[in-house]
């Protein structure tokens, strides 16, 4: 891709992300190329559709939220940093109304790469967290990405107190019995 051409893809993607962190799955194509600074059919041009759009920008925050996983392994208390981790997702999935619903109806193969980079991020803590003991043994990290997602429908529209108070009680579920 040509720099401006990349320029511009970083531009909408950055404003679709903060649209829809605003208005949901739904934000307005023609608000999102304004707000970036390109006419709508730039927009089209890298984003045929609606789909295209909403798949870049949950690609961009998977990296995020993967990278955040990464940074964590350093945390040396594994629960706290597998917690934080998934608080992180909770809120992100939360707070992107109507992006899970959205993305949960995706076609399998478009859904499958994005769930699966933050499955394998995610899975390195919950195994650390595991081998310490610090959660039970059978907790595998479908599991926890199937909670995440539950908890930030049933959060709707965009509770994040909710979402905070339904995650700790899912994660007080995972830590075995007496800790």
């Amino acid at each position: 891709m040509r720099a401006d051409a990349q320029r511009n893809y970083d531009l909408i993607v950055k404003a679709a992300t903060e649209a829809t962190a605003r208005d949901g799955a739904y934000a307005s194509l023609e608000e999102i190329a304004r707000s970036a600074g390109v006419g709508s059919a730039t927009l089209h041009r890298h984003f045929p559709s609606r789909w295209s759009l909403l798949q870049a920008v949950f690609r961009t925050c998977v990296r995020n939220l993967a990278g955040r996983a990464e940074d964590l392994r350093a945390e040396p208390d594994s629960l706290a940093a597998l917690t934080t981790w998934l608080r992180e997702v909770t809120v992100y999935a939360t707070t992107t109304r109507g992006l899970a619903v959205t993305l949960l109806n995706a076609p399998p193969e478009e859904n499958d790469t994005c769930g699966g980079m933050l499955a394998a991020a995610g899975e390195k803590l919950l195994r650390r967290a595991a081998d310490q003991g610090c959660v039970r043994a059978d907790v595998v990290m479908a599991d926890l990405m199937t909670l995440v997602n539950a908890i930030s429908l049933a959060a709707q529209p965009a509770d994040a107190t909710k979402a905070e108070r339904l995650l700790t009680l899912a994660l007080a579920g995972i830590q075995p019995p007496g800790r």
